[in-house]
């Protein structure tokens, strides 16, 4: 049985589609995955190695035209995780779902078919609360929170944990929170200790003992196309999310 997990976060910028390729390709090392993009960004896309203005069918036409989710998978991408693209149309799809009838569980119904083809589902939410993420957060068993360890964050916090717990109430009863992690951390940093230490008081073992260090090889990636496992797998960058793989492995392995 697989493991549909969400990458979400209302703030921007916290290393979201970063996670969702890197963790989906050190996870591809081991494991059947899939990426899911449902980001009109299409930078998950674009950093799984395709180009995003070129594919034929996209999420959007799963949402919107009812597309069966077959004729859209991209199977064994660069990242060696199969893939859900998205693009620009998709901007659309949250105006043009909103009379469509059960318009939060289209996403989730159309993976059904291929669900269990997967050990793990991995979808990139945007920044927002729409439809497209609603859609995610039905479709998941459970939510992976990339965040920074800043002021700032902390404060966005309360109104992701919100939105999960109206998710529950409305939609999904059975959505738990996967994991905290911290993102573009610097153990240097007197703030980001500080926060990190408040996280793990507030959601105790859910904070990943593995941090994401700040890492310009992790940056550079996306623009080449490749996971950082693939671009440049002495990083720490590269280590650093083979790590957390290892964790979310060893949980569900036991």
């Amino acid at each position: 049985m697989s493991r549909v997990i969400a990458l979400a976060n209302q703030k921007g910028g916290v290393g979201k589609t970063t996670t969702c390729v890197n963790l989906g390709a050190s996870l591809a090392l081991k494991k059947k995955v899939l990426v899911i993009d449902m980001d009109p960004q299409g930078n998950a896309t674009t950093a799984s190695g395709v180009e995003k203005t070129e594919v034929k069918n996209s999420v959007y036409d799963i949402l919107v035209n009812k597309t069966d989710v077959n004729e859209v998978l991209i199977k064994n991408t660069d990242a060696l995780y199969d893939l859900l693209p998205a693009n620009s149309d998709l901007t659309a799809a949250s105006i043009q779902l909103m009379e469509c009838f059960s318009r939060e569980s289209i996403l989730k119904k159309a993976i059904s078919k291929i669900r269990d083809n997967y050990d793990f589902i991995l979808i990139d939410c945007p920044p927002t609360l729409n439809l497209l993420t609603v859609n995610a957060l039905c479709a998941a068993d459970s939510v992976l929170v990339p965040m920074q360890c800043e002021y700032f964050a902390l404060e966005g916090i309360t109104d992701l944990m919100d939105t999960i717990e109206q998710i529950k109430s409305d939609v999904n009863q059975s959505l738990v929170i996967e994991g905290v992690l911290r993102t573009m951390y610097d153990s240097r940093a007197r703030l980001a200790v500080s926060v990190s230490e408040e996280l793990k008081n507030h959601f105790k073992d859910k904070v990943y003992k593995t941090p994401i260090p700040r890492n310009i090889r992790l940056a550079e990636s996306p623009s080449f196309g490749k996971a950082i496992w693939y671009y440049d797998k002495n990083s720490i960058g590269a280590k650093a999310y083979l790590a957390l793989a290892g964790e979310i492995l060893s949980k569900y392995e036991n």
